[in-house]
């Protein structure tokens, strides 16, 4: 699977999937705690942040104050692509939706509020027929 450059066929082609559940963003000190399985791990300096279930957190006795639904744009992006992410979170901002962009190699993972994630789905959806 070759990695997209062009920013048309990476809107015309995301394909946004909604994973099931909630999920939050918490900060352990160092390594994840036994019994997680995080989405997400990045290394700060002020400890190493997760992005979980909500119901690992909650068995940890993890803090979190956001919780998320995990969308994944299922078009192959390019890391060096140009546009995709500006495009995704001027379209959610427009509609007053938070997105936190996680990239991955093959993909770019997004987390929205959960109580608006299907609506969020349903704009990138819509952004794609409108580029396509």
């Amino acid at each position: 699977m070759t990695p997209e450059h062009d920013l048309g066929r990476l809107l015309s082609g995301m394909r946004p999937e909604l994973h099931p559940g909630r999920y939050v963003f918490t900060t352990v000190p160092a390594a994840v705690p036994p019994g997680l399985a995080p989405v997400v791990t990045v290394t700060e300096d002020e400890g190493l942040t997760l992005v979980v279930r909500r119901e690992e957190a909650d068995g940890a006795g993890l803090a979190y104050d956001y919780v998320a639904g995990w969308i994944t744009l299922r078009v192959h992006s390019a890391l060096a692509a140009v546009g995709l992410t500006a495009a995704v979170a001027t379209a959610l901002a427009g509609a007053g939706i938070s997105c936190n962009v996680v990239a991955g190699h093959h993909h770019d993972h997004l987390f929205v509020p959960y109580e608006r994630a299907e609506e969020a789905v349903t704009l990138l959806r819509e952004l794609a027929e409108r580029t396509g």
